[in-house]
């Protein structure tokens, strides 16, 4: 499976485990993180465009694809936003970006705007797509929460019980995912969404997944209360959403982002939940402005 004609292949070794990713074209930095049921593949219609521009490196999250498996803890520590954040800024180190900017979608957000916060220095632009920050979230939940985001209940619950269901049907569990979180099922190659399938096969990764649940229900909230109002991302911010979606339709993502940053611009774009695979014209287009500088948008 070819989709990123022109970039190399590469696992690197951090402090903490091994990240699996892509790297192509040439320019400012771009790291490109996944959310789930999906890996880096999910940036196949837009990395290409962005590599016109940009030095773009797509990696799998710990946990996911081909990216490490290590252990947990009692505290799910290593599967923290803060540790999955630690890996990308080690990957990109090794690969000889010390500054870059970054864009992440669903999970991939969350350990991007962590990662702002966690290590300002490195980041140099930050685009999160359909996502507020994780403490807002639950600090907000609600029956509409408990019901919308039940992957957040079910995978978050206690060891081994998602875990063993997941491994009796974890085809189902994807397949869900894909078909009712976007607005065309139709959006996704079949080699892809049998890839993303792939992975719920493997029990440590289903594990990791778990673990990274646990870990945003208790660390991950702990880390974001112990910001807020304390430190701000201190980079521009460009907020993309699905209108119809969670995120548009229970929040006001804008508003809440700009109590995370000064610097916060953004707008729906016309998909469903997985914007760079069901609309990446608009979001190539829409992160192409906001990484070389454009104005503000929405």
């Amino acid at each position: 499976m070819d989709l990123f004609e022109g970039f190399d292949e590469f696992t690197l070794t951090t402090s903490a485990t091994t990240i699996h990713g892509r790297r192509g074209g040439a320019g400012p930095p771009l790291l490109l993180l996944h959310g789930i049921p999906q890996t880096h593949l999910m940036w196949h219609r837009v990395a290409p465009r962005l590599a016109e521009r940009f030095t773009v490196v797509a990696t799998d999250l710990r946990g996911y694809g081909g990216s490490g498996t290590p252990a947990s803890a009692p505290d799910h520590a290593p599967y923290s936003m803060r540790s999955l954040a630690l890996d990308q800024v080690e990957v990109m180190a090794a690969l000889g970006f010390d500054r870059f900017a970054v864009a992440g979608h669903d999970r991939g957000a969350r350990c991007a705007y962590r990662m702002a916060l966690d290590h300002p220095a490195g980041v140099s632009r930050l685009a999160v797509l359909d996502v507020v920050p994780t403490g807002d979230a639950f600090e907000r939940a609600d029956k509409e929460f408990a019901l919308g985001y039940w992957v957040w209940s079910f995978l978050g619950a206690p060891e081994p019980i998602p875990e063993q269901l997941i491994a009796a049907a974890p085809d189902v569990l994807v397949n869900h995912m894909l078909d009712t979180w976007s607005k065309d099922p139709a959006t996704f190659p079949a080699d892809v969404r049998a890839a993303y399938v792939e992975q719920f096969r493997d029990p440590a990764r289903v594990h990791a997944i778990c673990e990274e649940y646990r870990a945003a229900a208790t660390l991950d909230c702990e880390h974001d209360a112990a910001d807020r109002g304390v430190r701000k991302i201190a980079c521009p911010v460009l907020a993309l959403w699905d209108p119809a979606g969670a995120v548009g339709s229970w929040y006001d993502p804008l508003a809440i982002w700009r109590g995370w940053a000064d610097d916060v611009r953004g707008r729906p774009v016309d998909a469903g939940h997985f914007l760079a695979e069901e609309a990446p014209d608009e979001t190539a287009e829409r992160l192409i402005e906001f990484l070389s500088g454009g104005p503000s948008i929405g």
